[in-house]
């Protein structure tokens, strides 16, 4: 009895020497005008929950976010990083810098440290010069840009819908609308995705965001 409640409390015990993941499902979509990005809320350590409702779309500029998926530490530090390098490369040149600068800044960074890194990033923003761009920055350090982007352990779930649901030259709306249906469809189905759904909306204007919780996403039987 007492070998079997030993095995027990190890196994029950395992979360604690496993790292923190947003196994998750992230997104970004390019409009006219702007980008809507995308992501589940689901924190794990393996098979535990660590956290149900964390914010994978982190600040870099006013206009620039990147969404994050791998390690949680290990994508907090790639953000702090380059948002502390955007700010002072902005205040030398006296503008804003501009969504390519920012995509390659991380991934330079995940290039730089592959071997020790988990880390893989969808960059999205606007700027004067382009307007609304995605950039997918995958472990390893590649970078290109998409007009629609999805990753995480959830985009392996979605890939059909996607081809199938996915149009050029969708408007706002019709993005909203889709990174909705993706999103929830990924958390249906992968067991590291979960949670509320946050959105962002990031035009010439700043950020727009959003939040889906309970019955605002959508649920799927089989």
């Amino acid at each position: 009895m007492n070998s079997a409640l030993n095995m027990c409390d190890d196994t029950a015990l395992d979360f604690m020497n496993t790292e923190e993941s947003t196994g998750t499902t992230i997104m970004a979509v390019e409009f006219d005008g702007g980008v809507v990005i995308g992501a589940d809320s689901r924190t794990t350590m393996g098979a535990y929950v660590s956290n149900r409702v964390t914010d994978k779309l982190t600040k870099l500029t006013d206009q620039i976010y990147v969404c994050r998926s791998g390690s949680a530490a290990d994508t907090k530090a790639i953000a702090s990083i380059v948002s502390y390098r955007l700010d002072m490369l902005s205040m030398e040149l006296g503008e804003p810098v501009s969504v390519k600068t920012a995509a390659n800044d991380v991934r330079q960074i995940i290039y730089n440290y592959r071997e020790s890194l988990s880390a893989s990033m969808i960059v999205a923003g606007w700027d004067r010069k382009l307007g609304g761009q995605v950039y997918c920055v995958p472990m390893g350090g590649m970078v290109s840009r998409e007009p629609c982007c999805i990753g995480g352990s959830g985009s392996g779930y979605i890939y059909g819908f996607m081809d199938s649901n996915y149009k050029k030259d969708m408007d706002k709306d019709s993005c909203v609308a889709l990174v909705l249906k993706a999103i929830s469809q990924a958390m249906w189905r992968d067991g590291s995705s979960g949670g509320v759904i946050r959105m962002g909306i990031i035009t010439e204007k700043g950020i727009e965001r959003k939040l889906f919780i309970g019955d605002e996403v959508p649920k799927y039987y089989s």
